[in-house]
């Protein structure tokens, strides 16, 4: 049980808010150490682990990227194609991108989309673009009532659209739990089936969310410019 003093450092580590990287690698080196591990097998463990699993740090890679791309205007450039489009307010282009976050993971794509990759550089912008295009400049909290519409679309079109497909590990870990536990013949296909009206449903439900979007800039934007020029008579006056 002394090896479970591992778990302890995680807690402890996380609890005093310390680095994860360096909390997760202390725990596995005294897990590895208690449990009878010469240091050269924990630092082999280590290796093992890192190279199993390397396409986690991807996001080594993606990030420098991204970050290329904005410093030479990506994102200009996403809010000069929006303004092409002059029917596509920001409801209408968020909507539009959950459809293709549900799509894109019900095929397997799940990290084509994603926050660092699209919302951030693309997404936002375009969604931010269609707003002024249409309401003119943007109070602060307009612009993070926006950007929140915009990540949780991310999130629910991946959340329903990835059960859809049949190699998810969600369905995989479904199907295996419960034909091992209670001894039946569950088909990953059939669960894929039955997530498809909830993917409906959620599409349909954020959606409509997502359309009230405008609403809300309508009636925000409309109030502050109504709010602008009794503060300038006021200001003029004192």
């Amino acid at each position: 049980m002394i090896v479970l003093l591992g778990v302890l450092v995680v807690v402890l580590g996380f609890a005093t808010k310390r680095n994860p990287l360096l909390v997760v690698a202390v725990a596995g080196i005294t897990t590895g150490l208690l449990g009878g591990l010469s240091p050269v097998k924990v630092l082999a463990a280590f290796g093992e682990g890192f190279a199993g699993s390397r396409g986690v740090t991807i996001f080594a890679i993606t990030l420098p990227v991204i970050g290329l791309l904005e410093r030479y205007g990506l994102q200009e450039r996403a809010r000069a194609l929006i303004a092409r489009f002059g029917k596509l307010t920001a409801g209408r282009f968020l909507a539009l991108y959950l459809g293709l976050r549900q799509i894109g993971a019900a095929v397997g794509l799940t990290n084509v989309f994603g926050h660092a990759q699209t919302v951030r550089p693309l997404a936002v912008p375009m969604a931010e673009g269609a707003a002024e295009r249409r309401h003119g400049p943007l109070p602060d909290r307009v612009r993070e009532r926006i950007r929140s519409f915009a990540a949780g679309a991310d999130n629910v079109g991946v959340f329903f659209g990835e059960d859809v497909f049949l190699a998810v590990g969600s369905i995989l870990l479904i199907t295996g739990f419960v034909n091992t536990t209670y001894g039946t013949h569950l088909e990953p296909l059939h669960l894929a089936l039955w997530s498809i009206p909830t993917a409906v449903c959620a599409f349909v439900v954020h959606g409509w969310r997502l359309l009230r979007l405008d609403r809300y800039l309508e009636r925000e934007l409309r109030a502050a410019g109504a709010a602008s020029p009794s503060t300038t008579t006021a200001e003029a006056a004192r």
